[in-house]
């Protein structure tokens, strides 16, 4: 009997040696990027009301807190320009380093199959370039993160992945638009960067907000959850659940110290696009709420031309889109990067993932990062009608538009009159930043639109990028959005 109290005993001094180890999310981990000169937060677990220390060698500064009643702890650590390799090392009795961290840029990169799509491709959907590229991606500053697939009714507070850094194999197997995005602020910067994909093919713009900030009419959608999300809302719906990524794979990364958001995501709510403006800045409100970082910069890809009716759906994916360019003027530093030109009739995947990858960091690196004069979209402002003639200006144009193989498809643009029917333009010409259509069966023309339709192969360009499909009458921002 005395025996076994006594290994009983032992067991326990065992047990409670174990749990004293420091404990930290997957994403503090050896080849992290953690953000340049800011208060970076770290958190994990330790032993219940154990002394927690961290030392960081870029500045030999160690740092002090306490594990609360449930073992979870959390500081702030100072960090300098950027650099590196570095080392962090936790204790709270019992050492644990983590080496190889770098300080720099750290960017999330979330959205559906667009952004999750890998440099390999999908079953018989190559990346446009992906092999060229492999042999030339290696580099030991860029560092790639992805989060697991994890579907949850409630939030969780861990995420399974690891830091790797940029080479043939790793690349290959990640986000090919968040890899060109890294590649460029790389290039362009000079600086470590750090990606973190969190992604999953197929998900709703819902399935990445907080239940509660989800409008009893968005719901509707979703007939068969019945007021908060439940396990087996999450079973049948998995992505396309509301809030069933926020919990499983965003809110880990919440309070994670960041630069910023990438975002390619809409093809999942083309069905009910009319509420996607108001859904987009939800969402992006929210974040960074939840983050407590300030309006973080979040800079999105507009969905790309497809023809939707290959998979049975007959809807206008152009209303997508124009809800997706209302974003931009109703939420602080966000911006859109057009992708009309860079579409793929018979498939959902485009293969130009450079171009969407490059346009966001055209839009980080001058809107963020205060680079002057690179190329910036040409935005539709407003149209005016002379006689037989609608002519269209735009603003946020420093240069001339063009049409890019320099003739106009007279067949992307199109004249309504009163009747609001629409016509094939017969004549188009350019002036600087005005464009100058007519149509011969439109006398007295009341409405102009360009590129509306599911599939189209932009041709209206500006400084080297496209401008995005617009129709100057119909749609208006809805004061919920505001």
């Amino acid at each position: 009997m005395k025996r076994n109290i006594i290994l009983a005993a032992l067991l326990a001094i065992v047990s409670v040696s174990a749990s004293a180890k420091i404990t930290l999310p997957k994403f503090f981990g050896d080849n992290m990027v953690l953000q340049q000169q800011t208060e970076c937060n770290l958190w994990g677990t330790a032993n219940a009301n154990k002394t927690v220390t961290v030392s960081t060698s870029w500045n030999s500064k160690t740092y002090k807190t306490s594990a609360d009643k449930d073992g979870k702890w959390s500081l702030k650590v100072s960090t300098p320009s950027a650099g590196g390799p570095f080392d962090i090392t936790f204790s709270d009795g019992e050492k644990l380093t983590i080496h190889n961290v770098l300080i720099g840029e750290v960017w999330i990169c979330s959205g559906q199959s667009n952004m999750e799509m890998p440099m390999k491709g999908f079953k018989g959907q190559p990346v446009e370039g992906a092999n060229s590229e492999l042999l030339a991606c290696k580099d030991n500053q860029l560092r790639l993160f992805t989060v697991k697939r994890n579907a949850q009714a409630e939030p969780v507070d861990t995420v399974t992945g690891a830091w790797n850094e940029a080479n043939a194999e790793t690349v290959r197997q990640f986000s090919a638009t968040a890899y060109y995005y890294g590649r460029a602020l790389r290039k362009s910067l000079d600086v470590p960067v750090g990606l973190i994909v969190v992604s999953w093919g197929g998900s709703a713009c819902e399935a990445w907000m907080n239940r509660s900030w989800i409008k009893p009419e968005w719901m509707s959608y979703f007939k068969d959850v019945k007021g908060e999300v439940s396990q087996a809302n999450v079973d049948k719906l998995q992505q396309r659940c509301p809030s069933a990524l926020y919990n499983g794979m965003l809110h880990p990364l919440i309070g994670m110290t960041i630069k910023g958001v990438i975002w390619y995501q809409g093809e999942e709510n083309v069905s009910r696009a009319s509420t996607y403006c108001d859904q987009l800045s939800t969402m992006i409100r929210g974040w960074r709420s939840e983050w407590k970082e300030g309006d973080f910069p979040f800079y999105y890809c507009q969905i790309a031309p497809y023809d939707y009716t290959l998979i049975g759906w007959n809807y206008n994916s152009a209303y997508l889109r124009e809800q997706q360019s209302m974003v931009e003027k109703l939420v602080p530093n966000t911006r859109m990067a057009v992708l009309l030109d860079a579409g793929l009739k018979y498939g959902i995947h485009p293969r130009k993932k450079r171009q969407a990858g490059e346009r966001l960091a055209l839009l980080a690196l001058g809107n963020t990062y205060g680079m002057k004069r690179l190329p910036d979209y040409a935005i539709y402002d407003n149209v005016e009608f002379r006689g037989d003639t609608a002519v269209v200006a735009f603003s946020n144009s420093r240069e001339w538009i063009y049409f890019n193989d320099g003739t106009p498809t007279l067949a992307n643009y199109e004249v309504a009159g009163a009747d609001g029917k629409y016509y094939q333009a017969d004549s188009l010409w350019i002036k600087r930043n005005r464009l100058y259509i007519k149509s011969n069966k439109v006398s007295k023309p009341t409405a102009v639109r360009y590129g509306f339709r599911d599939w189209v192969d932009g041709d209206l360009m500006h400084d080297g990028l496209p401008v995005s499909s617009f129709r100057t009458v119909g749609a208006t921002i809805s004061e919920s959005s505001k």
